[in-house]
């Protein structure tokens, strides 16, 4: 794996002031990448203002990667896995033993998720087509990385395409999770590496919260 991140910051807690400025600085890593054959697909709904702002700056092109974390009935801030857009899943194993989750509850979940992620398609997209990926270098790009399976199904689902290369990347990430995408991602790029049991994308920012559905759709208009 190959991995680029800013060494002063490691382990350090609300470094960045909001994610546009997250993306300004991720950007500057990744300035090699500028007018190149190259894509920012973001994760909705954090990784939107932090990929905005690098498409913007290194002058490529921006679209979206629609993922959603398989989340546990009674517990939707955690999830025992993700799916994509185009049906591609995965499972964090050690999780679902942990849980004894039956096969009935999973299928419930996956199947919750699936009606979330065509919701967000139609939201989001709209009629627009999924763009080509073949031959090109794709970024993916989120807000932080905590678990790592979100972004894991991610560079899955574009892998099937044949990208040249598949980048992550994101402010802040969780060491643990860097380490699971980058067995299959070309390069990851995390300003802000923690080596926390408890991890929280949040701790990583001053001004952070949920963006609503209106906020990501104001900022694909512009």
């Amino acid at each position: 794996m190959k991995l680029i991140e800013d060494p002063k910051l490691r382990n350090k807690k609300r470094i960045f002031e909001n994610r546009e400025q997250a993306g300004l600085l991720l950007a500057e890593k990744l300035k090699r990448y500028s007018n190149e054959d190259a894509i920012v697909l973001a994760i909705p709904a954090g990784g939107v203002p932090v990929g905005k702002v690098i498409a913007e700056k290194l002058k490529v092109k921006f679209d979206l990667m629609v993922v959603r974390k398989i989340q546990f009935p009674d517990n939707p801030e955690a999830g025992f896995g993700a799916i994509s857009h185009d049906g591609e899943i995965v499972f964090n194993q050690n999780l679902m033993k942990q849980s004894f989750l039956t096969k009935e509850i999973i299928d419930e979940q996956i199947k919750k998720t699936k009606k979330e992620i065509e919701r967000r398609v139609k939201l989001f997209c709209r009629e627009r087509r999924f763009p080509e990926l073949k031959g090109k270098i794709v970024i993916l790009v989120d807000d932080g990385l905590a678990s790592g399976y979100t972004m894991l199904v991610a560079i899955r689902s574009v892998k099937k395409q044949k990208p040249r290369r598949i980048i992550v990347a994101v402010p802040t990430g969780n060491s643990g999770a860097i380490n699971l995408v980058g067995k299959e991602a070309d390069e990851v790029y995390c300003l802000n590496v923690r080596d926390e049991f408890y991890f929280a994308v949040a701790d990583a920012y001053v001004e952070w919260y949920d963006l609503s559905n209106r906020e990501v759709l104001e900022l694909l208009r512009k």
